[in-house]
């Protein structure tokens, strides 16, 4: 069980959602709370030990008080644990803004408030989405304690952003509403799945939304250099009825809105748990047709209001813990090799994990970029009318 593997959009689920982030005054945080006594800034640190330390590092953030987080739904790959575990540990009050938002969101929030107090400190996003912020001049460069585990090609080299969690295009499939839960992509082109089979998100905003497109191109005839085939597959789907524009999501579940999703393993079967009691039987199969796994990547705004907290934030997400918390929310955190090794993993939640064979395949910076502009170009078109 060495798979070590990757979110975005609407993301939804089990625990209770994170308040709102709080409306603070326009600047960035005080100087003498991210800055040592001799001088050494939070903002530019680029590793603990730049900064004085884990320990100097620490004091600084709890000076700061507070993190702005983005995008970070409490159900999402066990999120929820992750912010408590953080808030118990330092006494960091987490402010999460817009939960339920997606990898653009979290772009434009940093584009759009730039100098401004509630600005995202830290980003959660899909790789693709990662690589353009750093494009953008958008992230800044920090190495956890932890860096040199991340496999290489699961970095950036200037350490802007690195992969934390992931995992395997599923479908999740209400098996009390759905006579015969589909187990392989073209499945879902049956006409007995009208109406039923939903995305969580656009797939030019979203990243579970784009690997589901991705995971629907390599199951007809597509590669991670040709992306048009999922395109198509959408396109069909929706002219034979069976695609909804619907963005799943456990209400929409519950509702009976999308009764067939495609979305992430880990997330599907986290929502497998919560809503049994709620009378949802819930059934999770990775297609065998359309393989495609991906991580969602770690970053910290180069402008980033809290600059120590955004850091400490990450030395925590990186630690022994914050893996094995990410892993208990079915997610297979970045550095599950190393901790196998070093025999820091949790091998109880490892078991549990939905099982896959083979070893996963990632797509070049190369690739997710000519991907995501074949999708800007033709998903409006493929799902319209």
């Amino acid at each position: 069980m060495t798979v070590s593997l990757p979110r975005t959009a609407v993301r939804g689920g089990a625990l209770a959602v994170v308040a709102a982030l709080a409306l603070s005054a326009c600047g960035a945080a005080p100087d003498n709370a991210s800055t040592t006594a001799d001088g050494k800034s939070a903002a530019t640190a680029t590793s603990a030990a730049d900064f004085g330390g884990l320990a100097a590092l620490e004091k600084a953030a709890k000076k700061e008080g507070t993190l702005n987080a983005i995008a970070l739904p409490r159900d999402w790959a066990n999120y929820g644990a992750l912010i408590d575990g953080f808030e118990k540990k330092y006494g960091i009050k987490i402010e999460v803004e817009n939960p339920d938002g997606s990898s653009q969101d979290e772009i434009n929030a940093v584009t759009s408030r730039k100098g401004q107090g509630r600005a995202p400190d830290v980003l959660d996003l899909g790789s693709s989405f990662a690589l353009s912020a750093a494009q953008q001049g958008l992230l800044a460069p920090y190495k956890v304690a932890a860096f040199a585990d991340i496999p290489a090609e699961q970095k950036d080299a200037q350490a802007r952003w690195y992969n934390d969690y992931g995992g395997y295009i599923s479908i999740g499939c209400d098996a009390k509403r759905v006579t015969t839960c589909p187990t392989t992509l073209k499945d879902l082109l049956k006409p007995e799945y009208k109406g039923q089979v939903a995305l969580n998100g656009n797939p030019t905003k979203s990243g579970s939304a784009f690997g589901g497109v991705w995971a629907a191109a390599l199951s007809n005839g597509g590669s991670f250099d040709d992306i048009q085939p999922g395109l198509d597959f959408f396109a069909e789907l929706k002219k034979n009825g069976n695609y909804t524009p619907v963005e799943s999501t456990p209400a929409t579940v519950e509702k009976g809105e999308t009764p067939i999703s495609i979305d992430w393993d880990y997330l599907n079967a986290g929502y497998a748990d919560e809503f049994k009691s709620k009378g949802v039987d819930w059934k999770v199969s990775v297609p065998s047709d359309g393989k495609f796994s991906q991580y969602y990547s770690q970053a910290i705004n180069k402008d980033a209001p809290h600059p120590a907290a955004a850091r400490l934030w990450q030395e925590y997400l990186y630690s022994a813990e914050g893996q094995n918390l990410w892993l208990k929310g079915y997610a297979r955190p970045a550095l599950m090799t190393a901790m196998e090794k070093a025999g820091t993993l949790d091998k109880t939640a490892a078991a549990k994990l939905p099982q896959v064979s083979g070893t996963p395949s990632f797509p070049t910076e190369e690739q997710q970029g000519k991907a995501k502009t074949v999708l800007g170009q033709g998903w409006a078109k493929a799902v319209s009318g």
